[in-house]
């Protein structure tokens, strides 16, 4: 039996988030909520993700966000090292993509958590 709690990492305000929730919600799966920008998740955390995830790093950011593009790093990416990366991340939970939904050892972030909800649907 799988006893790890599944987790909803989400930003409040964002209405993709909102719009996953209900997803996860209609479908009668139970989750705890974590904000985002409240509880940011650690290096740590992320790298681990990252790996279970089997998905570049890059996706963990939030490309579309005001602080992303007030960093410029869309150019700087490229050239910094995954721990640059993932103490850059760990600084500010509205760099991080959302939302983040973690089901035992799987990891789906962004549009892939909509991907696998809408899967289990059919």
């Amino acid at each position: 039996m799988n006893t790890k709690k599944n987790i909803f990492i989400c930003y409040k305000k964002c209405s993709t988030c909102k719009a996953v929730q209900n997803m996860l919600d209609a479908q009668h799966i139970t989750y705890e909520i974590r904000e985002i920008d409240k509880d940011t998740p650690t290096q740590e955390e992320l790298l681990t993700w990252h790996k279970q995830a089997g998905i570049p790093l890059k996706r963990f950011f939030n490309t579309s966000g005001l602080v992303y593009r007030n960093l410029g790093l869309k150019d700087k990416l490229a050239t910094m090292s995954i721990a640059e990366q993932l103490d850059l991340l760990a600084s500010n939970g509205m760099l991080i993509k959302r939302p983040i939904f973690l089901k035992g050892t799987d990891v789906y972030v962004g549009a892939d958590v909509k991907k696998y909800l809408a899967s289990r649907e059919e």
